[in-house]
């Protein structure tokens, strides 16, 4: 009999601490993804900056140019978009322009056709009436191209004056094969959670891009504005949900250097609510969990070395582990109540905070109520979320290739 309740509370203690090992490593992990990559990565660029002799990048390299705009329904942004490339500091000469409306059914493809475009612009218009999504009218686009870099932005993103220039000068290293700009949300004075938390979220991501760009190279660059080597690019499988980092990720993989460049940036309205957001990013999450499959073989550091810690740190935790340790480690925190230590009790009750003000956040927002100090856990929330439902959209089929206009603010309800 006792010896039976020795072994009885022997197993108890084991699961206890298996419980509680659990707990720390799910812990560590999301910190780690969310928090803690930012903070090992800074200290390293910071050494790194500190022995090493800054290298002046070239800025009179103007080579050859195609600046290629995929535009779908664009007809409230498109002339904008027109007026504000032709206004980018770059040899005139060395800049061919296309613009690409495949599917449009709005009245894009004729304002970009009797556009005034000035003498000696090189443009060209491809317009097809079937939809077959960005991917096909990205390639539509490389067809046309003889030009040794490439320049891509959004259609609904206005772009610096020296955006081109500053990218392109990149590419007078041969290692480099891609280079990212900096996304920038415009915020209205009275931010809603969706603008608000995008913009807090991209201001952080953009930092960390930059010390990846140092470190080595950016882990995927935003469709809102990349340049890239024509050489180093190959086409994307049709069916890829987000092209623009699967291309660049598959550049760094063929052992190029994605970097960075912040002085060339593109301005994109927030979305016009918390369900346009969350659209985009359900669909961004299904596209990510594809790219993480299909690009399995970075997770080999024995052959990628550098690259592999930085895509398994930025991104992979993000899209897998990440999300699916939040709930297990407040269950988990649940069950380590019982120890009876004040530790786990303090744990909990920041949990509970925590995820308290993101329902308030939640809340407010359905009641268009604006108060700031929660937009950052409601938005945090909405992100993981996303990625649950963009696993089983994913797993279901349903996620189609064709991009999805999430509404953006500013824009009117017309179709």
């Amino acid at each position: 009999m006792l010896v039976a309740t020795y072994f009885t509370t022997f197993a108890l203690m084991l699961k206890m601490y298996a419980i509680e090992i659990l707990f720390w490593a799910g812990v560590f992990i999301v910190f780690y993804a969310y928090l803690g990559y930012g903070i090992i990565l800074g200290l390293i660029v910071y050494f790194k900056r500190k022995l090493r002799v800054a290298k002046m990048t070239p800025q009179d390299f103007q080579p050859p140019v195609s600046f290629v705009v995929c535009a779908f329904n664009e007809a409230e942004w498109i002339e904008q978009k027109i007026a504000n490339s032709l206004e980018i500091d770059y040899p005139k000469s060395q800049i061919q322009y296309i613009f690409v409306t495949d599917g449009s059914s709005d009245d894009t493809p004729k304002i970009i056709e009797n556009y005034p475009f000035p003498a000696g612009i090189n443009w060209i218009l491809l317009h097809q009436p079937e939809r077959q999504g960005k991917i096909a009218a990205f390639k539509r686009a490389i067809q046309q191209i003889t030009t040794p870099f490439v320049v891509s932005t959004d259609a609904n993103t206005l772009l610096n004056k020296e955006s081109v220039q500053m990218m392109v000068r990149h590419f007078a290293e041969p290692n480099v094969g891609a280079v990212a700009g900096e996304k920038r949300i415009h915020m209205d004075v009275k931010a809603d959670a969706s603008s608000a938390g995008e913009g807090i979220y991209w201001k952080y991501e953009s930092i960390l891009k930059q010390w990846d760009a140092e470190l080595w190279t950016v882990v995927g660059a935003a469709g809102e504005l990349f340049a890239f080597r024509t050489e180093a690019y190959e086409h994307v499988p049709d069916d890829t949900i987000v092209e623009d980092f699967y291309m660049t990720m598959r550049i760094a993989q063929k052992g190029y250097r994605v970097m960075y460049e912040p002085q060339a940036f593109a301005v994109e309205s927030s979305s016009a609510s918390v369900k346009e957001e969350l659209k985009r990013k359900i669909r961004i999450a299904a596209g990510g969990l594809q790219a993480f499959v299909r690009l399995a073989a970075l997770l080999n550091p024995f052959k990628y070395g550098v690259l592999t810690f930085q895509y398994v740190s930025h991104r992979a935790l993000r899209w897998t582990l990440a999300p699916l340790l939040l709930p297990i480690i407040l269950v988990l925190n649940l069950f380590l109540l019982n120890q009876g230590k004040p530790l786990y009790t303090y744990i909990i009750v920041i949990q509970a905070i925590f995820y308290a003000a993101a329902l308030i956040g939640y809340l407010l927002e359905q009641r268009q109520m604006k108060v700031k100090a929660f937009f950052i856990p409601y938005y945090f929330c909405m992100m993981n979320y996303a990625m649950f439902a963009g696993l089983f959209r994913l797993l279901r089929g349903n996620q189609s290739v064709l991009w999805e206009r999430a509404k953006r603010s500013g824009e009117s309800n017309n179709p």
